[in-house]
């Protein structure tokens, strides 16, 4: 343990206008500053004999340090808690003592727990860790190159959907949303375009550590639609053509593009849009149509790069970074494939059931979609593999029930689909509130 260099302390003030560095009169028996405070007025003292020793309690009232200290002296244990009018920081009774001087004394290396001064949530759980001689988690770093992905669907189908209503013979499976659904995707959907502009909060198909990642197109995307908030009289058509310039570029750019860079573009082009529809009117111009025909192109080339985890086939746990992308894509594909939904329905043409996307996986559950560390999803992957022994929730088990399926498959699925319904996050939730009163899954 590192001793102090001076045998003696060399403070002069008393601990009170020390801890708040303000000037001490060291007045006999009490300063002016303690008197005027009626604050417990001491000078530190030093004993060399004496041990330093460090106890640390964690309680369910709450988390306090107690230290014994050969350069101070401390009072009784009744001692109040005051704010000190020169400081922004509290002066704590002398038998409770910032973390920082504790590590000091006991020469820890953990310089990342916070002081006394770190929010009470933050301060429970370092000094959770500390008090068991565990060192702190270090930041995860995240490696998105060579995943191992699959596709298991036809992504050349999502390319072509906009043909859909000049087809003959797609009628079997047009869907037809009641018109309380039609308006219930549209008010989500706006929703999500102004939580974009607003930058109140992450998308639900955003995952939180794409919002790390600096210089990509969805960080230029979530600066840019910021100028559709309140925007000034007549600058609507600037703002127009300063995301449509962005649009340009990621369709002439997206097929150059890795795995998480094309996945970025592909976010942040359908932001673009739901931007140019629900917030500047632009949903019946030229250009809108044609930013539909390249979204689902570049959606599906995003798509072919792998939408499943290979490891789902041999139900093993993948690499964190495989399962973001799978999931992201996944959800990104269904945001999109709403919104071409509320289009239709507001170019009163007819809505198409995504058959193509038949057997991908339903939105994950909360817990794996807000883990905020490696170690923590890799626990609740575990859990989550052994809760669904059998292969997990395809999004085509929320569509209608086939009348060939027998009524004990019929028991399975809702099974299936309530066991889902116990941890789906608001993402989730709203999928499920769309196909329920869609289809009476």
């Amino acid at each position: 343990m590192k001793v102090s260099r001076y045998i003696s302390s060399r403070q002069k003030s008393c601990q009170q206008c020390s801890n708040s560095k303000t000037k001490c009169d060291r007045k006999q028996g009490r300063c002016t500053r303690c008197t005027q405070r009626n604050l417990s007025c001491v000078y530190p003292r030093s004993n060399p004999s004496e041990s330093t020793r460090l106890e640390s309690s964690i309680s369910d009232g709450g988390t306090f340090v107690s230290t014994s200290r050969p350069d101070a002296s401390f009072p009784g244990p009744n001692s109040d808690l005051s704010i000190n009018a020169e400081s922004t920081n509290p002066t704590l009774p002398e038998h409770i003592v910032d973390t920082q001087t504790i590590i000091n004394d006991a020469g820890s290396v953990m310089s990342s727990i916070p002081s006394i001064s770190t929010p009470e949530s933050r301060l429970l759980r370092h000094l959770g860790s500390s008090s068991l001689g565990e060192v702190p988690e270090k930041p995860d770093i995240f490696n998105f190159s060579r995943l191992d992905l699959i596709c298991p669907i036809n992504v050349d189908d999502i390319s072509n959907r906009w043909l859909n209503p000049y087809i003959s013979g797609a009628e079997p499976a047009i869907k037809k949303y009641p018109a309380t659904v039609t308006r219930f995707i549209y008010r989500v959907l706006k929703s999500y375009a102004a939580v974009a502009a607003r930058g109140r909060a992450t998308l639900p198909f955003i995952h939180p550590t794409q919002m790390k990642e600096p210089r990509t197109h969805l960080a230029t995307c979530l600066s840019l639609v910021r100028i559709s908030v309140n925007p000034l009289p007549g600058s609507e058509d600037a703002a127009v053509i300063v995301l449509q310039r962005e649009m340009e570029n990621i369709a002439k750019e997206h097929t150059n593009y890795d795995d998480m860079s094309l996945l970025a573009a592909f976010q942040a082009y359908l932001i673009y849009t739901m931007i140019l529809f629900f917030r500047l009117s632009q949903g019946t111009s030229p250009f809108f149509r044609g930013a539909m025909m390249t979204l689902q192109e570049v959606a599906s080339l995003s798509s072919r790069r792998g939408l499943v985890c290979t490891a789902d086939a041999a139900h093993t746990r993948p690499r964190w970074e495989e399962w973001i992308v799978a999931e992201a894509k996944r959800r990104t594909l269904y945001v999109m494939y709403l919104f071409d939904s509320v289009l239709s329905a507001h170019e009163n043409l007819p809505t198409f059931l995504g058959t193509e996307l038949r057997g991908l996986p339903a939105p994950s559950n909360k817990s794996l979609w807000q883990a905020c560390s490696r170690s923590d999803w890799e626990k609740e992957y575990n859990i989550f593999l052994a809760e669904w022994t059998e292969k997990s929730l395809t999004i085509d088990e929320l569509w209608p029930i086939p009348p060939e399926l027998a009524d004990v498959d019929i028991v399975r699925k809702r099974r299936r689909i309530d066991q889902w319904l116990e941890n789906v996050d608001e993402f989730g939730t709203m999928i499920f509130a769309v196909t329920g009163c869609t289809h009476g899954c």
